[in-house]
């Protein structure tokens, strides 16, 4: 749960992310079998073999697999579970014990659940905090799965300053005045008020 020292943040993440997702939908396309009829297309719609090629593409030292895996990405531990029975994904990475949520904390979150966590959520359960991503399994994409390991593990990165999945913050909330706000504040801190 420690924060690791080579965090890479918001658009830089994206940018990363972005060329993940080139390279394991390249990867994955080569890896598909060819269809064996002149009918109508395979599906190519997500199962758990297509996620653990996706997951060992994004860490080759990732473990498990039948519906449980975990990798590391940014130096944090990435667990991916699925149920194809119930055709369901998530995605989760621990943030901190929710016995150290204050109430001012826990507001802060679901203000930023509404506007800057985007695709990714704070959620509690088991008395942590987590970063998670849940999507239906079928209709999960390759560039969708890796975009959702990369909005939780940025929310995961960001508790406590911009409380950001890096992608962009969603008008109408409150998270872009805020987060105004703590740089005015962070530079009259510095004594730095222009």
């Amino acid at each position: 749960m420690g924060k690791s020292n080579r965090n890479i943040s918001g658009p830089l993440l994206a940018v990363v992310l972005a060329a993940a997702i080139r390279d394991v939908s390249i990867a994955v396309a080569e890896d598909a079998e060819p269809a064996v009829s002149a009918g109508p297309p395979l599906s190519t719609a997500m199962d758990e073999a297509r996620l653990d090629t996706l997951i060992r593409r994004l860490d080759t030292r990732a473990e498990g697999g039948q519906g449980h895996w975990q990798l590391s990405v940014d130096g944090r531990t990435v667990t991916v579970l699925a149920d194809a029975d119930a055709d369901r994904m998530r995605i989760i990475v621990p943030v901190v014990r929710s016995a150290e949520l204050e109430r001012d904390l826990l507001y802060r979150v679901l203000q930023a659940n509404f506007d800057s966590a985007l695709d990714a959520r704070y959620s509690i359960a088991r008395g942590l905090l987590w970063s998670a991503f849940i999507h239906p399994l079928g209709s999960l994409t390759d560039a969708g799965f890796v975009s959702g390991v990369g909005q939780v593990v940025n929310l995961a990165a960001t508790f406590g300053s911009s409380f950001s999945s890096g992608a962009l913050i969603f008008e109408g909330g409150d998270s872009q005045d805020l987060q105004r706000r703590e740089l005015i504040d962070q530079l009259m801190e510095k004594g730095q008020v222009i």
